[in-house]
Parts: structure tokens; C-alpha cells; sequence
């Protein structure tokens, strides 16, 4: 990526100074924003029901205690892993609210925020695992065994805990691309699982919507440090799945299945954030230290793209979820 080719950006976010402000300070502002972001949310917001979305009548042809017979149709490979991967990256909530319950105060607009946020989680699981098994496309004792794996084990925020800044920042580039990832999932699969995973995505799309204007908010008031946590986050991204047992297999069988890669993490989720929507190169004012981070992220970015162009071209027609 040419960071002169973008000089023609209008000014950004957070141009005007290179202060920086204390946590506490911080804090107040992102909470402020999302107070705002909270008020709209429900407006915006679509009220819908998991049960309403899974074909019950394909149940029963299998009663209590019955092993369910194979589907009829078994889905591609890739397919296959992008559904495992994604409901047991949903199962684990529970340690990604107590990671926010941590970082966000309860009585605060963010911890009203994370509250919204853990509900409305909940309904992709139970919609996912609901479908799954009436459809039985997965094996549902190895679902299961890997769920309770997965819970037990824990969870490790790792260099997303370096504090609340550099939490909303991951938040925001992670909840883009599971939106990804679940609208890809959908287009690879019948009219009633598409229409599970659309529900689904857009859901994801609001919340990644919410982190995506606290980071703006931040960059605002202190662009500085802002800059240095979007630094931080990119180069240390990794999915919060990356735990699950025999991940790296199921991450290839979703890569070749055009569902997520290297290309779509680059195309549609780094740089619609780092260059459209933050805008970082129009940042005037920053410090020495978050100058020499900007320049690692679009060094890091530019070769990434280059990555990008050596690999084959696409191998299934891709089409780009509706514009966040």
C-alpha cells in the first residue's frame, strides 16, 4: 500500500493534535460515545427470534435417544469447518463478557453496552447449533465434546488486554471479520442456512459498527495513542477460535474454500478500517513513537498486499457483504 497514493484522503480523524490523555480521561470519552452509540442501537437494531429460523420439520426424523441419520447432501470440506469454527468461537461468550465485565465498568454506558452485546451474542449460537442440528451437517457428539473442551480450557486475551483502548480496537477489526466470515459462510449454503447466517452478519455488522466509532472517538482526543493500539492489534490479530482443537486444518479448509484468507482479511476488513474509515495517514500530529507505529502498520500492510498479489486468484466468485 503507497501511503502517497492516499494523500488525497480528506483530513482525518484526530488530526488536529497529538496530545495524549490520561486512562481515566479516556475512559470518560469512550463512555460518553458509547452512551450515544447506545441510544441509537435499538433503532437500528432488528428484533428477531432464533426458532423462527430453523425448518423444526426436518427433526423429525429422529426421535429422543436416536442417533440422527447423515444428511442427505454433505457439505463441502471448508464449509464444514467455517460452521465448527464459528459456533465454538460463539459458545465461548462466557470468557469473552467476563473479559469486558473486567475492562468495562457495570455501571457505566459501556457496561450497560456489554451487556446488549453479550445477549444478542447468544442468539448466534443458539440459532446456529439450533439449525446444525435438525440439519445435522456436523457430527453432534463431536460438536459437543469439542463445546466442552473449548469452555474448560479458558480463554487468553493475551495482547488484547493491554488495556481498553487496545480492546475496543481488536474488537472492532475481530467483529468485521466474523461479519465476514459468516456472510461467506452463508453463500455457500441452501436458502435457509443463507438466511441464518445474513441474520447473523448483520448483527455482526452493528456491533463492529459500535467499536468501530469508539476507535474514531478515541483518535479524536488522543490520536496518539489510538494509532499505537490500531499498531498493536493488527500485527498481533489472530480470531479468538484459534484455541479450538486442530484449528490450523479447519483454518486451510476455510481459506481454500473462499471463505476467509489472507485476501479478504487485507481487502475487506484492514483496509476499510486502517485507510477508509480511520484514515490514518491524514493523521497531521502525532508523536515521534506513534509516527514510527503508523509507519510499522502500513509497512506491515504493504506487505501483506504484496502477499496478497503472489497468491492464485480466487477459485469460487466471491461477492462483498453489504457496505458497513
Amino acid at each position: 500500500m503507497d501511503r502517497q497514493g492516499l494523500q488525497g484522503c480528506s483530513e482525518g480523524a484526530g488530526a488536529g493534535t497529538s496530545g495524549r490523555i490520561g486512562s481515566t480521561e479516556l475512559a470518560e470519552v469512550l463512555d460518553d460515545a458509547a452512551g450515544r452509540l447506545l441510544e441509537r442501537h435499538p433503532e437500528q437494531s432488528k428484533e428477531w427470534f432464533p426458532h423462527e429460523l430453523v425448518p423444526w420439520e426436518l427433526g423429525e426424523r429422529c426421535g429422543a435417544g436416536q442417533t440422527p441419520p447423515p444428511p442427505v447432501d454433505p457439505l463441502p470440506e471448508g464449509v464444514r469447518s467455517a460452521l465448527f469454527v464459528n459456533l465454538l468461537t460463539e459458545d465461548n461468550l462466557p470468557h469473552y463478557f467476563a473479559a469486558l465485565a473486567d475492562a468495562f465498568r457495570s455501571c457505566s454506558a459501556l457496561g450497560e453496552w456489554s451487556r446488549r452485546w453479550a445477549a444478542e451474542e447468544q442468539r448466534h449460537a443458539i440459532v446456529l447449533r439450533d439449525w446444525i442440528c435438525v440439519t445435522r451437517h456436523l457430527d453432534l457428539v463431536k460438536l459437543e465434546r469439542a463445546r466442552m473442551r473449548q469452555l474448560t480450557s479458558g480463554f487468553d486475551p493475551g495482547v488484547r488486554a493491554g488495556g481498553l483502548l487496545d480492546g475496543v480496537v481488536y474488537l472492532a477489526l475481530q467483529e468485521l471479520a466474523t461479519r465476514v466470515s459468516h456472510w461467506n459462510t452463508g453463500r455457500l449454503l441452501d436458502p435457509v442456512g443463507a438466511g441464518v447466517m445474513k441474520r447473523i452478519s448483520a448483527d455482526e455488522n452493528r456491533h463492529h459498527l459500535f467499536y468501530r466509532e469508539l476507535v474514531s472517538a478515541a483518535l479524536a482526543v488522543d490520536p496518539s495513542s489510538t494509532v499505537e493500539a490500531i499498531d498493536r492489534q493488527v500485527t498481533a490479530f489472530e480470531m479468538p477460535g484459534t484455541t479450538i482443537e486442530d484449528f490450523s486444518r479447519h483454518a486451510r479448509a476455510i481459506a481454500a474454500a473462499g471463505i476467509y484468507d489472507l485476501r479478504l482479511h487485507h481487502d475487506q476488513v484492514l483496509k476499510p478500517l486502517v485507510v477508509t474509515q480511520w484514515r490514518l495517514d491524514d493523521i497531521a500530529a502525532l508523536d515521534a513513537v506513534a509516527d514510527r507505529s503508523r509507519d510499522h502498520l502500513f509497512g506491515r500492510m504493504e506487505r501483506l498486499r504484496r502477499v496478497v498479489e503472489r497468491l492464485d486468484p480466487p477459485t469460487t466468485e466471491r461477492s462483498d457483504p453489504p457496505a458497513s
